[in-house]
């Protein structure tokens, strides 16, 4: 991605974070000072957590037309998928995955820079698109096929 569509696209996907949150202009203000914002799950998406490398196996078995926003931390090896607010019953069942209440609050940087190891690994496209909750069960859930060792590195 060439550097004007870049920043275009980072635009679009900082606006649509900060829209999540009752206080945009915070938002906004954090990330023009360096720093992670507050962002709360709940009304616009929720935040589904798991381990890094399980992340990485489940991003490879999910087509990419159903990416979604994806933050990770790789000095922690955890990572958060974007997922649609009603999505909770059906990944409940996925012991991989901590499906986060409404509420709960996720510190994010803005797409344009990672701070101390947390990046976008999938930026949001600025429109709300999200996992799929049924993508990520199946990519994630107990009948979900396995990728060889060495495709993992």
């Amino acid at each position: 991605m060439d550097a004007p569509t870049r920043a275009a696209h980072c635009d679009a996907a900082d606006a649509w974070l900060a829209s999540s949150s009752p206080r945009p202009e915070i938002v906004r203000e954090v990330w023009n000072m360096g720093g992670l914002a507050p962002l709360a799950s709940g009304t616009h998406w929720l935040a589904v957590e798991a381990a890094l490398t399980v992340t990485l196996s489940a991003l490879q078995r999910i087509p990419t037309r159903y990416h979604g926003p994806l933050l990770v931390d790789a000095s922690v090896q955890c990572a958060w998928w974007l997922v649609p607010a009603d999505a909770a019953e059906h990944l409940a069942d996925v012991r991989t995955l901590a499906v986060h209440p409404q509420g709960w609050i996720l510190q994010a940087p803005s797409t344009r820079s990672p701070i101390g190891g947390r990046f976008w690994l999938e930026l949001p496209d600025g429109t709300g698109r999200l996992t799929p909750a049924d993508r990520l069960g199946a990519a994630l859930g107990p009948d979900s096929p396995r990728l060889p060792a060495e495709a993992l590195g």
